[in-house]
């Protein structure tokens, strides 16, 4: 029994105890909301939580919501019991439990109360009124053992035995009771701390008079003022000392004939007092021998003291140990509820304290940093990520229950896997973890660590920003008409996959057996486009790769299952994290491609079970069952992109992995380097919507005679002209359907939701038209596919994008940053791609307008930071940042030869995860990346940025990215304190929160760079019930239906908390929801 305190342990989220293989977690915010004797939190489990929490009485609470409020309102409710705890220590407490709550939720509350939190291994025993005692096991739920709603039952914790894993976990989660540094404080914590006490004093006093919060005056969050960054941090927190040292004594291991009596470790402790201890843990207790110098004496000392932890034994050592820690659970009490709350996923802060806090001597943080050995754990603590993910999507989810159960585990093995990821990469970029191919070039090599596939994506940009310059005029205008034709020409050229293959470059999936192969190219593009178009495809895919994992897994077909995926960009480089795939690096795994194709459509595999369950995804994602071609003429009928790979695994599981194109291509974008330009699957969403509204518009005028089939060609020329007003045409129509068909489906809402999302089913996608590969369906069928795609694409230019740009006009949407405006863009199914066409119809509000190019030009800026950091070395870090920052915001000239940021070449390191190459480079290529590696080495390539090289770049990666052309005064324009906190997040750097003179030429030092941090992109799972339990309380809201609204918010709080943590993504918005 003696583990099953880690696991409690490991479901906090804490990083020092060993890994664990335990997939399940628990809510600690609920556990808080149970307790009533802890004071602050009972208010909150009388509050919103007890009408919130439906889940486990009510499983179509969705159904009933709008035709009975009454009910709705009563099927909120839980009921909660009293049950009396018996700690180790003797004491009482009492929880509220609900017989639904499981056995990990107890014990998260246990490990988060002061009189129970240093207690680790324990055994938790129910009393029942009729005298009978159960064990509990963690992962049973409280009424699968015994009854508590009859009353008069009790918990007993009751010490376990030690082993050598859990007394490690012990200590180490003792040293983290001992520091501050757990506590997340920010300055909203801490202000909305402040406005709390201060409204408490005033209506304490009586005093009726409003309170107002002084702090947040003069703070100058609106002002380019750069003075304002040291008022954006809290007060730095003073440390309690408990006391001086715990460290793993010198003693350790213990000799094998103390391992029979049962030592399993020995510590050194200094406490307070100056006194030196040698502390002997054992399966039982901790106790203080008589060894002094050099020689071990495992007796027990005269004083005679132990316990059965190490922070009881501490306590009776040490009279200010205990005084202090006192002091610190106090401190703990104090803070702000969200600054106590362990995030599973951290997020990283772009401002650290200035002056910068002394760095003391801490034994126990350098032993722990010191022991991380990358590749070099037990093979037993490894964690067997996939086995761990498909097993949990395999659990049942039938019940709310169930799926809470459910997306709870899913959530924490996620969450511990991007953890994990991070870790890795960190460790393959520092060249800290060897490849697994180290024979082969450095730009292929490919490296698994922990169970988890590691390769290197590119970012050609830059790449090609420098093509574009050393070409020719002429040719720069003829290269940017291609790459940005949104015409019907080159639409045309891709219809039927014959002509046009500008893009016709490997794609870099899991199973390619190809090194460098290089598809044929169409008579009027050179290959050197198709090197480029090669090289950000690999950038881009890895992106789109993401999202299409993460639709399949929103999909949930059962039997389908897909690879855990992460993101990491760290010092430049981008790193692509995948959970191994069972059996791929055990041999020759190419029989056991079922689906799709491995070599860009030479070559297609087909099989009947694994297309039924794609199909099924397929009817989720709005994808049209299709048939391709293969390079000998054989004709396959498809649900999915063609290179998309179904493979059996080792654990005869079907897996479908390169998901890179699970929504239609751009038909806007059909250019070189345009390929993985595809549309968002919420603009795919509203444009089914569109059209369903604009179909039952036409019913209703023609009483019902006309009904247009989905995939109808349109009766329009294909002149580009034609194609114009006829895209017009849709706008308008779908503009004033959106209004009318509003009032029309009021009087019948039912009758029209069901026949709009019956309709909507019948709205689906050839996801292989507009490329390379070639269709086998009739051309009227081919020219109904493109035409849908074509319609959804001038939906997007026609009517979203005007919408988007009148709603940010008239504030019904009102992003305050690069990050919110990036964010409505997706939520309204925009690309950022089209960012510079917002800024351009934005012009006449000079806000909007800035915000849009200062984003522009943050983005910009990071591609070219990011190929800065790729070719510095490990001690120029600090200083390149520092250089690039002046150049950006000060005013530099190069010295000596002028170069610009991006004239060397990018690493380049892609490999899959089933141990293939994807890069399309060439010999030559990786010849001339060897030598730029070299010559790197020898000179500080930073060093010849300037301001005026930097702003040059920026201003044409701008034209040629995003097709905006900043001002020539763009430089001196920027709002440089927005600008700073935005690509500083986007790079993940920490910058010191000091007053910098912005208006100097080299404003930045290299000591004001404090770090640098990987950023993160991730597939951590949503919980699809909340989410649609959120957007159908926005509608109850938006139609003033206020009850019903509150307990459908109420019971996503609910299912979030319980799934998420207390901290989840939509946490903020619900609250706003709750205000309103």
């Amino acid at each position: 029994m003696a583990g099953k305190s880690n696991k409690g342990r490991n479901r906090r989220g804490s990083h020092s105890a060993t890994n664990s293989s335990e997939p399940v977690g628990s809510s600690d915010s609920q556990m808080k909301d149970n307790v009533t004797a802890s004071g602050s939190n009972q208010a909150e489990a009388n509050g919103i939580m007890a009408a919130a929490e439906t889940n486990s009485t009510n499983s179509e609470v969705k159904e009933s919501e709008t035709a009975n409020t009454k009910d709705g309102s009563k099927q909120g409710e839980i009921n909660l019991y009293p049950v009396s705890v018996k700690t180790q220590g003797g004491e009482k407490l009492e929880l509220q439990l609900n017989p639904g709550d499981s056995v990990m939720d107890v014990r998260q509350f246990l490990l988060d109360a002061p009189e129970t939190c240093f207690f680790t291994c324990y055994d938790l025993l129910l009393h029942t009124k009729d005298g009978s005692v159960h064990h509990l096991e963690d992962y049973n739920e409280i009424s699968e053992v015994a009854d508590i709603t009859t009353g008069d039952c009790s918990l007993e914790m009751v010490a376990a035995l030690y082993d050598d894993r859990s007394i490690r976990a012990h200590v180490n989660r003792a040293r983290e009771l001992l520091s501050l540094s757990s506590l997340h404080a920010s300055l909203s914590t801490s202000l909305a701390l402040q406005h709390e006490t201060s409204q408490t004093t005033a209506s304490s006093s009586g005093d009726p008079v409003k309170t107002e919060v002084p702090e947040l005056d003069g703070l100058g969050f609106m002002d380019n003022v750069a003075g304002s960054l040291s008022n954006l941090l809290s007060s730095h927190s003073k440390e309690i000392k408990c006391v001086e040292s715990i460290v793993f004594s010198s003693f350790n291991p213990p000799p094998s004939n103390r391992r029979l009596v049962g030592d399993l470790i020995y510590l050194d402790v200094v406490t307070l007092e100056g006194n030196k201890f040698c502390i002997t843990g054992t399966t039982k207790v901790f106790y203080v021998n008589s060894s002094t110098g050099n020689t071990l004496d495992p007796r027990l000392s005269k004083s005679t003291f132990e316990a059965t932890t190490l922070i009881g034994l501490l306590q009776k050592i040490s009279s200010k140990f205990k005084k202090a820690f006192r002091e610190i659970l106090e401190r703990k009490a104090s803070a702000h509820p969200f600054e106590n709350v362990q995030s599973l996923l951290p997020p990283s802060s772009w401002l650290g304290l200035y002056p910068v806090p002394d760095h003391m001597r801490d034994a126990a943080r350098a032993e722990e940093a010191l022991t991380l050995s990358y590749g070099s754990e037990l093979i037993g603590m490894q964690r067997d990520w996939n086995e761990e993910l498909q097993s949990c999507r395999e659990f049942p989810h039938t019940s709310p229950q169930e799926r809470i159960l459910r997306d709870r585990a899913l959530y924490k093995v996620t969450s511990d896997f991007v953890d994990a990821a991070i870790s890795g990469a960190i460790g393959v970029i520092s060249r800290c973890i060897p490849p697994i191919n180290p024979t082969d070039p450095e730009c292929f090599h490919m490296y698994v660590h922990n169970n988890i596939f590691f390769s290197f994506a590119v970012d050609a940009d830059l790449d090609q920003l420098s093509k574009k310059r050393a070409s020719d005029p002429i040719s720069k205008i003829e290269s940017r008409n291609l790459s940005h034709n949104s015409s019907e020409k080159a639409s045309n050229d891709l219809s039927h996959g014959t002509g046009g293959t500008s893009n016709g470059e490997n794609c870099d999936g899991s199973m390619k057996l190809e090194l460098n192969g290089v598809q044929e190219l169409a008579p009027d593009v050179s290959s050197e486009t198709q090197s480029i178009d090669s090289e950000q495809a690999t950038y881009a895919s890895a992106n789109n790769d993401l999202k299409g994992t993460k639709a399949y897994q929103e999909a949930d077909v059962p039997g389908l299952y897909n690879l855990a995926m992460a993101i990491i960009d760290y010092r430049g480089h981008r790193v692509v994290a995948q959970s191994v795939l069972p059996g791929i690096l055990q041999g020759d795994k190419s029989d056991s491609l079922l689906y799709g194709s491995v070599d860009n459509g030479k070559k297609i595999c087909w099989n009947e079970d694994f297309h039924s369950k794609v199909l099924e995804a397929a009817k989720h994602l709005h994808l049209k069952e299709h048939t391709v071609r293969d390079g000998s003429g054989n004709v396959f009928k498809l649900a999915a992109p063609v290179e998309c790979k179904g493979i059996v695994g080792s654990d005869d599981r079907h897996y479908l992995l390169d998901l890179m194109r699970v929504t239609p291509r751009d038909a806007n974008y059909t250019g070189p380097g345009s390929r993985f330009c595809i549309l968002r699957p919420e603009l795919i969403t509203a444009f089914c919507q569109a059209e369903v509204a604009e179909r039952l518009k036409r019913k209703t005028k023609s009483g019902g005679e006309v009904h247009v089939a989905s995939d109808s060609p349109k009766a329009s020329s294909v002149d580009e002209q034609v194609r114009t007003e006829a895209n017009d045409a849709v706008a308008s129509d779908s503009q004033d359907l959106k209004i009318e068909g509003k009032t029309e489906a009021a009087p019948d809402s039912a009758s029209a939701h069901a026949e709009s999302t019956e309709s909507c089913e019948e709205m689906f996608f050839n996801p292989n038209v507009f490329t390379e590969f070639k269709l086998a369906g009739s051309p009227e069928e081919i020219a109904a596919d493109e035409e849908n795609v074509r319609k959804a694409s001038s939906h997007l230019t026609d009517v979203v994008l005007p919408k988007f740009i009148q709603d940010l006009c008239t504030l019904e949407v009102s992003p305050m940053d690069g990050q919110t405006l990036t964010e409505a863009l997706h939520a309204h199914g925009i690309n950022v791609r089209y960012i510079g066409k917002v800024a351009d119809r934005t012009k006449h509000l000079p806000h909007l307008w800035e915000l849009c190019s200062n984003e522009i030009v943050v983005r910009s800026a990071k591609h070219i930071l990011k190929d800065v950091l790729r070719n510095t070395e490990d001690h120029d870090i600090g200083p390149a940042i520092s250089h690039f920052f002046n150049c950006f915001f000060g005013s530099y000239q190069a010295v000596g030869v002028k170069a610009t940021a991006n004239s060397t070449q990018a690493r380049t390191s892609k490999k899959d995860p089933a141990g293939h190459h994807t890069s399309s480079r060439s010999s030559k290529a990786q010849a001339k990346w060897k030598a730029g590696a070299s010559a790197r080495k020898n000179q500080s390539s930073y060093m010849n940025v300037s301001s005026d090289s930097l702003w040059l770049d920026i201003l044409e990666f701008a034209k040629l990215k995003y097709e905006f052309e900043l001002p020539e005064d763009a430089r001196a324009r920027v709002k440089k304190v927005s600008v700073i906190r935005n690509l500083c997040q986007k790079v993940g750097i920490t910058i010191a929160a000091r007053k910098y003179d912005l208006d100097s030429a080299s404003p930045f030092q290299t000591t004001d760079i404090l770090n640098l941090q990987p950023v993160v992109k991730h597939s951590v799972p949503v919980c699809s019930e909340a989410k649609d339990l959120v957007e159908t309380g926005k509608v109850q809201l938006a139609e003033g239906m206020l009850t019903e609204a509150y307990t459908l918010f109420s019971e996503a709080f609910s299912i979030l908390q319980q799934v998420c943590y207390s901290i989840f993504l939509d946490f903020p918005a619900l609250l706003n929801f709750f205000n309103m």
